[in-house]
């Protein structure tokens, strides 16, 4: 985020960075699945022909005890028959009918798909059989303001194996830390246009993700069902907890709305026309080989979706079922990672298993293990994608980017003496002249960059892992030749060109050799000037028509 903020730093008063929205998914583990329900049933003795009738009796004391509370404290208990309906509008609008700052709101009740039990007859055997597969039943949603997370709801499936889910925000959470700390904000839906204390709150944000998860979410789950363990006397289960969904916000905080609205149509034009397979591999996490094309094993999809909201534009890019997005909420600019599926990113630790065994890179876990690690990646991508927009806010016009490079440019050389033989006194002037290093000019070529050999070196040049590190001959040769070649002629013959077009590229100010190393780095005026080429380049020929007129 460092080029994101050099660039745009004197408008921006603080960013905000940490988790959005947390699905929880709890799971009774030595439950769900068939032989678990056989061993609840032997410990409890139930035949398998008196399971319906009990599963009838168990669900209908579950939803009993969850409603309870409701009915205590006069809340209402809502219905709902269409998938339609946004339960979380609904709640929001009964907090604020009843003036409800603490405490349940309302309970919700749905049918929805789940999975779930059965006892079929198997004809081959003859035999009653247990099947868990998906089916519908109900469910009950608890919309409340809890003390600690704030707005917020739990739902509990009523059928065995009464799976639990929890849906937390942790922009409300950080609410409600901040009342307690006494520090001072302005609030405008799920996001802070304004802190008092920037670190401060940053500080309270990252103590989230230090909490006792387990036990809040077990205590949120007994208040599901308080007769859990009741229930469960004779054969003892616990929930295992896994985040489903989780979404990691950035919020860039401008000092004025007027401010963001200038900028961001432009960045949402550039990553529209610029950004492609291999960006949105990059910015999540993915390694991209040194040809800067998409990896020939990768047999994934990458998709791009631009949608047009009432309160503005949303752009937001999918790897499988992961995505990165980015938009706008008041003066907030906010990139936001969603992880839906974690195995597409690797964390360092031991084998399932084995936790004092070996450490290694392996898949990342749902489980809250990995709840920090998925914080990392999530960060590291928002960074990347706004570090990606930091070029595209120039208001210098194309044209004053792009002349100067198509034209030749004349480069200072000096002079290689021709004898180390001694020379003639000379007169006093003379002498003096002559201890002024020699020096010639040697024309260089104009670069065109529309043509597909000259376009394709500055894209190279450009790619993201060369712009901290810098690139070297080799690097180029690699992106350059599509073919490998073990002739030492050969060879010696790619690295002269690649030579030969890393001093064109240097006369041109488009490159600055790193002193004393073999490295090259883009400079702050090429970098400019590559980007905007390649989207320009990029562009389709509708969309700049549309600009001109």
């Amino acid at each position: 985020m460092k080029a994101f903020l050099s660039k745009f730093g004197e408008l921006v008063f603080g960013v905000l960075s940490g988790f959005d929205r947390l699905f929880f998914r709890g799971t009774l583990r030595n439950l769900a699945y068939e032989q678990g329900l056989q061993h609840y049933l032997w410990a409890n003795g139930i035949l398998y022909k008196d399971f319906a009738k009990h599963s009838e009796a168990v669900t209908q004391q579950v939803q009993d005890a969850s409603l309870d509370l409701a009915r205590q404290q006069g809340r209402p208990v809502v219905y709902f028959n269409s998938h339609n309906v946004d339960l979380e509008v609904e709640a929001r609008k009964i907090a604020a009918r009843d003036s409800i700052r603490d405490g349940l709101i309302a309970v919700f009740r749905r049918v929805e798909p789940c999975m779930s039990f059965q006892i079929n007859k198997d004809r081959e055997e003859g035999k009653l059989k247990i099947t868990y597969r998906q089916r519908h039943c109900l469910h009950l949603y608890h919309y409340q303001i809890h003390p600690v997370f704030g707005f917020m709801h739990a739902r509990i499936q009523t059928w065995f194996p009464f799976a639990v889910y929890i849906c937390l925000n942790g922009r409300e959470w950080l609410a409600r830390q901040m009342d307690q700390a006494g520090l001072h904000y302005q609030q405008r839906d799920n996001c802070f246009t304004w802190l008092e204390d920037v670190r401060r709150s940053q500080a309270l944000l990252d103590q989230q993700l230090q909490a006792p998860w387990s036990s809040l979410l077990d205590q949120l789950a007994r208040s599901l069902n308080p007769i859990h363990d009741t229930l469960f006397a004779r054969y003892p289960t616990h929930y295992y907890w896994s985040v489903a969904q989780s979404e990691w916000a950035s919020d860039v905080m401008f000092r004025s709305r007027a401010e963001l609205e200038k900028l961001f149509p432009r960045w949402i034009k550039h990553a529209v026309t610029t950004f492609g397979a291999v960006d949105i591999l990059r910015f999540l996490g993915r390694k991209i080989p040194l040809h800067g094309k998409v990896p020939p094993q990768f047999a994934g999809e990458v998709q791009t979706s631009l949608l047009e909201r009432e309160e503005g534009a949303r752009i937001k890019h999918w790897l499988n079922h992961n995505s990165i997005k980015l938009y706008d909420k008041g003066s907030v600019l906010r990139p936001e990672c969603t992880i839906n599926d974690p195995k597409d990113f690797r964390v360092y630790r031991p084998k399932e298993g084995n936790p004092d065994g070996p450490q290694a890179w392996l898949p990342m876990r749902y489980g809250l293990a990995d709840l920090p690690r998925r914080a990392e990646v999530c960060q590291a991508a928002n960074e990347r994608y706004l570090d990606a927009l930091a070029a595209v806010h120039d208001t210098t016009p194309l044209r004053d980017l792009v002349d100067p490079l198509c034209q030749p440019v004349l480069e200072p050389t000096p002079l290689t003496p021709t004898s180390d033989l001694p020379q003639p006194p000379t007169s006093p002037a003379l002498t003096e002249q002559a201890t002024a290093k020699p020096v010639r000019t040697r024309r260089r070529r104009a670069l065109n960059p529309l043509a597909p050999t000259d376009a394709a070196l500055l894209e190279a040049i450009s790619q993201h892992e060369f712009l901290i590190n810098g690139l070297r001959n080799r690097d180029l040769r690699d992106l350059l030749y599509s073919t490998e070649t073990t002739d030492p002629k050969e060879q010696r013959r790619r690295s002269n060109a690649v030579g030969r077009k890393l001093r064109l590229l240097r006369a041109h100010g488009l490159l600055q050799k790193v002193a004393n190393t073999h490295r090259y780095l883009v400079t702050a005026n090429g970098r400019k000037a590559i980007t905007a080429l390649l989207a320009a380049r990029n562009a389709n020929a509708d969309l700049l028509t549309t600009q001109v007129a």
